[in-house]
């Protein structure tokens, strides 16, 4: 219930309130469409292992100059992902996550390319079982900051605000390397935490064509991390690499206006807990939906949901967000 002396906690309801429909109703239209099987999705939330992202149009050719500021929410409402996640069992975790990132186009020696940086902001709460005894978690604080080079080596030259006016796509083949620093919050004596306490570094390489109205995008891309050297009471946890595909089906609707239908499968990511092997390899799918709506010339809003259709370690989640995004420079 809403009360006029309790704003934080009025916020917190209203969110919930809006989303889980929406979550809802996601679920309804997949089932309806027979889609699980068919497609797979990845749009980008700070989970613990970083994999199950979705994200469209990761690969395309935008003006050089323009700088791009994005503020964003996302809500996830499952069982999150922990590593070493064998001792937890019945994890039922919401997580509340605002996202501020920016980017900048550049030129990269006669081609296109991106440099985009990432910071997280979650408020995490659920419950779960440890060793036969239950427990709760609360908690609030940054998420482990990502920082992005991208660049189209193929298709997607660098071009003015004024000359990509008649730049039409055909294929384009880019690569990318992202990496992530161990600054979030972090708790050596809980299992849950929003940091990781280690970086990962996930080179990239995709591939998109279009026809027209409709693009069609696949990309493949592998994390590796280093050790945490903290974990949950001075143990060490390694991880295997972790491969991650993502596939998109995008379809410009006219006036800036597209949509896309994404999907994910990740696969690896087995861990090792002080030389002990957990039973934690993941063999994940997601499927997830993007609408892009423009404002006017230098804003526009972004709406996804996504849902996971098979799950063998964490990634068992729901998710629901928004992006707003603002974009100046270049001439525009």
């Amino acid at each position: 219930m809403l009360s006029l002396n309790r704003p934080r906690e009025n916020w917190c309801f209203l969110r919930v309130a809006i989303a889980r429909p929406i979550l809802r109703a996601f679920r309804q239209v997949i089932k309806r469409s027979g889609a699980l099987p068919a497609v797979m999705v990845l749009l980008s939330v700070a989970v613990q292992t970083h994999a199950g992202e979705i994200e469209p149009r990761a690969y395309v050719n935008t003006p050089v100059g323009v700088n791009f500021l994005l503020a964003g929410y996302a809500y996830t409402d499952g069982g999150l992902s922990t590593p070493g996640s064998s001792p937890i069992k019945g994890a039922r975790l919401t997580m509340h996550t605002e996202v501020l990132a920016y980017a900048r186009s550049l030129d990269v020696w006669g081609n296109s390319g991106k440099i985009d940086v990432i910071v997280p902001y979650s408020e995490l709460s659920g419950t779960a079982t440890v060793a036969g005894q239950p427990r709760e978690r609360k908690v609030s604080g940054l998420n482990d900051p990502r920082f992005r080079f991208s660049v189209n080596f193929y298709g997607a030259p660098a071009l003015s605000v004024q000359e990509f006016a008649n730049y039409r796509q055909n294929v384009i083949i880019g690569a990318s390397v992202q990496v992530s620093a161990p600054l979030g919050q972090y708790d050596k004596d809980k299992l849950v935490n929003l940091g990781n306490n280690r970086w990962f570094v996930k080179p990239d390489i995709g591939i998109s064509k279009a026809w027209g109205a409709l693009t069609l995008e696949l990309s493949t891309g592998v994390y590796f991390y280093s050790n945490n050297d903290d974990f949950f009471g001075g143990k060490t946890l390694k991880e295997d690499p972790l491969w991650s595909t993502q596939a998109h089906v995008e379809y410009q609707l006219g006036r800036g206006v597209w949509v896309a239908l994404s999907g994910t499968y990740d696969y690896g990511g087995r861990s090792t807990t002080d030389g002990v092997r957990n039973s934690d390899l993941e063999n994940n799918s997601r499927i997830g939906a993007t609408l892009a709506l423009p404002v006017n010339r230098n804003n526009s809003v972004k709406v996804y949901v996504s849902d996971s259709i098979h799950s063998s370690a964490g990634s068992n989640y729901s998710l629901v967000g928004v992006v707003w995004q603002y974009r100046w420079g270049g001439g525009l």
